[in-house]
């Protein structure tokens, strides 16, 4: 079978097609026939070498993100059957409760093993059913984008119908929470810096939209739009360049969720915290719980994920040059044959 594999980071030079056996399950663990993986900017900053808090042993397939069928399973194994449709959690060893530090290695893609193979073997316990109506491509979109805004809109956002839910471009996470908050019932203010793309979120369904390139202090408009209140929530994704304003938004009482490390260089003054009452969580994309949870409620509302291109399986580095292109809107996918 084929898998890519990572060589010396600094470019995608060191993205690697090679040819490898096909592994076999253990006790408790089952083998995945991939058919579609999908493409985060953690994965563009691992093969930068900018993700410097994932140890990588030599050779780590890359890509944490993936859907595919059980193609084998192994002694013991009592969740799943040869021909489910199934989806890998990101941290594979977070089922539910906190994060806990020592998780993490678990982590897909970097510590861990991830899924730009043909077929992998995973622990019975670390992948959840897809959604009925979704395929193998759309699937693929959910583990880490899809979670991540489930948590930050749902699990720690707490966002109710009627209030209002800030999101900030056009990237995947961004775009999952947009359409969880629509689904909820509450208003969405999305911001963007092309026009073509403000025209995208119209037709999601998203009437305030915002160009923070015409608009730089965008978080005023929010409050406007807001009459004068701010927003309930702002699902934080920029990092140093909007964490202060995005906490302007804010209403008092109002809460920042942000999202894994893009936020955590950011300095800012807790007195603009504190003076709203309101508060800010780092979010770390979601436990199987989570993920579980999520794709009950989309399954419920046939919720269709955005995409933009999806690539051949031997056109990875292709893809990895148009997410790093930033001319996408939703998720970039391979397709695994």
């Amino acid at each position: 079978m084929r898998i890519y594999q990572l060589g010396k980071l600094g470019s995608l030079d060191g993205l690697k097609i090679t040819e490898a056996a096909i592994p076999q399950p253990g006790p408790s663990q089952v083998r995945v026939r991939m058919r579609a993986c999908a493409l985060n900017h953690r994965d563009l900053n691992i093969i930068f070498g900018t993700y410097t808090s994932v140890p990588l042993k030599p050779g780590a397939i890359p890509v944490s993100d993936g859907a595919g069928e059980i193609a084998a399973i192994g002694p013991g194994v009592t969740r799943w059957k040869v021909g489910d449709r199934v989806a890998p959690i990101f941290v594979q060893r977070w089922l539910g409760g906190d994060l806990k530090p020592e998780f993490m290695p678990s982590a897909l893609g970097g510590p861990s093993d991830g899924v730009l193979a043909e077929q992998i073997v995973l622990s019975e316990d670390g992948l959840v059913r897809i959604p009925t109506h979704m395929n193998f491509e759309q699937a693929a979109t959910l583990p880490c984008a899809a979670v991540t805004a489930w948590n930050a809109v749902h699990v720690q956002g707490k966002l109710q119908s009627g209030r209002t839910l800030v999101t900030l471009g056009t990237g995947g996470v961004s775009l999952f929470a947009a359409q969880f908050g629509m689904l909820a019932g509450a208003r969405v203010i999305a911001t963007t810096g092309s026009d073509e793309k403000a025209a995208r979120l119209r037709k999601l369904g998203i009437s305030d939209v915002i160009n923070y390139r015409s608009v730089p202090d965008w978080h005023v408009r929010v409050r406007e739009l807001t009459d004068g209140l701010g927003a309930d929530l702002v699902v934080e994704v920029g990092g140093s360049g909007s964490l202060a304003k995005s906490i302007a938004a804010l209403r008092h009482c109002g809460h920042v969720s942000a999202v894994g490390n893009l936020a955590g260089k950011a300095m800012i003054d807790p007195g603009t915290l504190f003076s709203k009452r309101a508060s800010m969580c780092g979010i770390q994309v979601g436990s199987r719980d989570m993920f579980e949870a999520m794709n009950r409620a989309i399954d419920v509302n046939k919720l269709q994920p955005v995409m933009d291109r999806v690539f051949d399986f031997t056109d990875a580095r292709a893809a990895y040059e148009y997410l790093a292109s930033e001319a996408h809107f939703g998720k970039v996918l391979i397709r695994v044959p």
